[in-house]
């Protein structure tokens, strides 16, 4: 067995979480798998996995190896693709990890179309408003909206969007309209936490842009329980008008300062590692996710 063939069994370990589960459908036994990691981690001389009766887990060194091991298995196939090009449809399983927001309202619509396109590809989504680090989790297409800072991944814009600031008509009942951006700092206005740029809103003034920073009693790592909390008459949210759009229809929320407030682009980016990008899954995934963004 060559090291790639290892690599993509280790994977396979990983991702399906115990050697018993990854033995299914594949021509190794559960004790060859496990004994291929033993001589795997002697020949590195690390311990890759951590065992128990009921699980396996990375180890540090695993996290490391995992990652790099997806990094080299991405590039034997694209390197393996460009010279076939054209024999054959993208095939195979994508990871993809978006917002809650995201995910909602803009991807989950738009994968049954996905798969009648590409019905070779097979997905796992991940849906969180955390911080992603996108090779340590070995994610194949990260989309998210915002400032990237990353320099070393490869990114493509999807689409674009604004910020709305909004809030139940409830709430506005029961603490009055603001009428000016300073009004903001005697209200309750709640955000993401441990996002401080979220609780930075931008505002024109006769000189430019000012930043106000607003505070509430509540905060949440949810954008969709940040919409929630809105609708129940919690507090002013500033979010992406995709997430929100239906609930203004729908007479839930309304716009709030709409002539003051700064709601400048929102990028929505497909991340890549590089080397993963040039994969067929992937670069169809992005293509088509742009395609119905544009759309």
């Amino acid at each position: 067995m060559g090291q790639s063939d290892e690599m993509a069994a280790f994977l396979r370990i990983v991702d399906r979480g115990g050697f018993s589960a990854a033995a299914r459908g594949s021509a190794l036994t559960a004790s060859a798998l496990s004994k291929l990691v033993q001589r795997l981690e002697a020949r590195l001389g690390v311990r890759l996995l951590t065992r128990t009766t009921r699980r396996i887990a990375l180890t540090p060194e695993g996290e490391t190896y995992a990652a790099r091991a997806r990094d080299v298995l991405a590039l034997i196939e694209a390197a393996e693709t460009e010279v076939t090009a054209g024999r054959g449809r993208p095939r195979g399983h994508l990871r993809v990890n978006t917002s809650t927001a995201y995910a909602r309202h803009r991807l989950i619509p738009i994968l049954p179309a996905f798969f009648a396109a590409y019905p070779d590809v097979t997905v796992d989504l991940t849906v969180t408003d955390r911080r992603v680090d996108l090779v340590a989790e070995g994610v194949d297409v990260l989309l998210r909206t915002g400032v990237l800072d990353d320099p070393g991944l490869i990114a493509r814009k999807v689409a674009t969007g604004r910020r709305l600031i909004c809030a139940a008509p409830s709430y506005l009942a029961r603490r009055g309209m603001p009428v000016r951006p300073a009004d903001l700092l005697n209200h309750d206005c709640i955000a993401l936490h441990g996002q401080s740029r979220m609780t930075a809103w931008p505002f024109r003034d006769g000189e430019g842009i000012s930043i106000l920073s607003v505070r509430g009693p509540a905060a949440t790592d949810s954008a969709e329980a940040l919409q929630d909390m809105a609708i129940a008459g919690m507090g002013i949210i500033r979010v992406s008008e995709f997430m929100v759009r239906d609930a203004i229809a729908a007479g839930q929320l309304v716009t709030l300062l709409d002539a003051e407030h700064a709601s400048e682009e929102v990028p929505i980016w497909a991340v890549t590692a590089p080397g993963r990008h040039r994969m067929p899954r992937v670069r169809a995934f992005v293509d088509f996710v742009a395609a119905r963004a544009a759309a």
